[in-house]
Order: C-alpha cells, then sequence, then structure tokens
C-alpha cells in the first residue's frame, strides 16, 4: 500500500497537468473499484476546473470549480498516469488503453491522466469541499507529520501513559495521519527505539525527538521519489528510489548500517506486520 511519501510524489506529478486545468472529458470505465463510483461521476467531472490539488494522509484532493471535491485512494496496485502533456513535463504520447485503466481524464490542455488499477482495491469519491474534512475517511484522522500541528508537544501528550509498543501508536492514524509500515521502520531506526518497547517505558525526551527524525525519513523518501515495492509508480511512470536506501525495512539478516556496529537486521511480526530492526542499535 502506497504511503505518504508516494502519495505526495503522485500528487505533486500530477499537479503540472491538473491544477488550474478543466476536465475536458471524464470516462468511467466500469461501476466500481473498491467502492461502487459515485452516481454520474464522468458527468459531474466533465467540465469542471481543478482549483486545487493536495493531500491529505493517503488521499488524494482534487477540489473542483463545481464545489465538489473528488477523492482519491491509490489501493495496492492504483496508478495515475500522465500522457501527452503539452508542457513538456512528461513524454509519453498517449498510449493505447488497457484493461484496468478504470478512469481517464483527457484535461482541456491536451494531457490525459489515467487511473489504472489491476488489483481494483483503489478508490475514488466525490464529495462537497466544504464538507470535506468530515467524509468517513478523513474525519478522524490525526495531523499531518509534515505539518504545523504535528509538534513534540503534541506527539508527547498523545502518546502519554500508553501501554502499547511505540510501533503500533504510530501507525494509528488517528494520531499521526499517513505514516505505514516501511516509514515507522525506518524512523525508529533513526531513533535507536526498539519497535516493541512500551509507550510508557520510553522518556518524553525520546518521544519528542521522533518528530523532526519522522520528518526527516519522510522528505528524504518524497525527494527519492517514494519506494517502488511491488506496484507503485510515479506519475510519469518512473520508479521511486527510497527503496535503496532503507536502513532497516526489508533487509532481514544483512548488516547493520550504523558505524561500529557488528550486528544484523531482525525481523519480529507485530500485529501482523512485519517490523526490521537492530537490536544493538535499537532499545
Amino acid at each position: 500500500m502506497p504511503e505518504l511519501p508516494e502519495v505526495e510524489t503522485v500528487r505533486r506529478g500530477l499537479a503540472p497537468v491538473m491544477e488550474g486545468q478543466v476536465i475536458a472529458q471524464a470516462r468511467v470505465n466500469r461501476p466500481d473499484l473498491r467502492w461502487p463510483f459515485p452516481e454520474n461521476m464522468a458527468d459531474r467531472l466533465t467540465g469542471t476546473r481543478v482549483e486545487r490539488l493536495r493531500r491529505r494522509s493517503k488521499y488524494i484532493l482534487a477540489d473542483l470549480s463545481s464545489g465538489e471535491t473528488l477523492l482519491i485512494h491509490l489501493g495496492m496496485s492504483g496508478r495515475m498516469l500522465v500522457s501527452g502533456d503539452p508542457l513538456g513535463t512528461f513524454v509519453h504520447d498517449h498510449p493505447a488503453p488497457e484493461k484496468h485503466d478504470h478512469v481517464v481524464l483527457d484535461m482541456g490542455q491536451g494531457a490525459r491522466v489515467t487511473f489504472n488499477d489491476p488489483r481494483r482495491f483503489g478508490a475514488m469519491d466525490l464529495m462537497d469541499t466544504a464538507e470535506a474534512e468530515r467524509h468517513p475517511l478523513l474525519v478522524s484522522l490525526g495531523p499531518e507529520p509534515l505539518g504545523n500541528g504535528f509538534s513534540e508537544s503534541y506527539l508527547t501528550g498523545m502518546l502519554k501513559g500508553r501501554r502499547t509498543p511505540i510501533k503500533s501508536a504510530l501507525l494509528d492514524q488517528k494520531i499521526i495521519a499517513g505514516l505505514g509500515n516501511i516509514y515507522v521502520c525506518e524512523a525508529l531506526y533513526r531513533a535507536r527505539i526498539h519497535p516493541a518497547r512500551k509507550v510508557n517505558r520510553i522518556s518524553e525526551a525520546r518521544l519528542g525527538a521522533l518528530v523532526p527524525i519522522i520528518r526527516e525519513v519522510l522528505q528524504d523518501a518524497i525527494a527519492a521519489g517514494g519506494s517502488s515495492l511491488r506496484d507503485f509508480r510515479q506519475a510519469d511512470g518512473e520508479l521511486g528510489y527510497f527503496q535503496h536506501s532503507f536502513d532497516v525495512y526489508g533487509r532481514e539478516g544483512a548488516p547493520c548500517r550504523s558505524e561500529g556496529c557488528a550486528d544484523t537486521v531482525r525481523r519480529i511480526v507485530q500485529s501482523g506486520r512485519s517490523s526490521f530492526y537492530c537490536a544493538s542499535c535499537q532499545r
């Protein structure tokens, strides 16, 4: 499942061809993905201008001139691909239609944005822009880890006294929006905190120090274009490269990268998810 850096990378790739542009024609090629599409979605999108393209957690939100917002969730294999861009950002001609091209947006200036999703775990929805934050998928989300609402005082206050493992707490979307398994593993390694350590056994100073570390990990991943695990691609079809910089994720049995450490990366399973860590460096 794409995490915050992957979704932000896609948003940034789509912005040059979508923001400020009219959707000249929208085509919806099936009735549903993970859930049914909104009623008359193609007609409601056609002719509207994309006023703003933003991200909330792992969702892309396109605010439209109609007063509605298009919510896009990539799911496990969804890709937003751009072709035929006259601005020169993308060099691909419009490709031949593929079986899993479920939603196609022809933009007024000649670009085409195609939502392709072989596994159909992605989703799209339309909602009133004024009520967007009350959407069932968004209403319970915590602050953005790259936003001003995510601070040392916020995190220590939210985690104070909790007896859950720190990794589980950081994955709780009600506490922090958008963090996923990969980047929590990487952040805990940089913070030298064991993923299974209970929150109430971590000092406030160490908890607070997680805030800049989490931001640093996410910013590094965004700069590298995200991590191309399985099906993720950027909007121009290119791979992300942050997976080549993983310190622990997916490196079970490999040497720890900390200078002077002779240990290897280990893996445990927490709540059905793999956690990667160095037992010597992380306490």
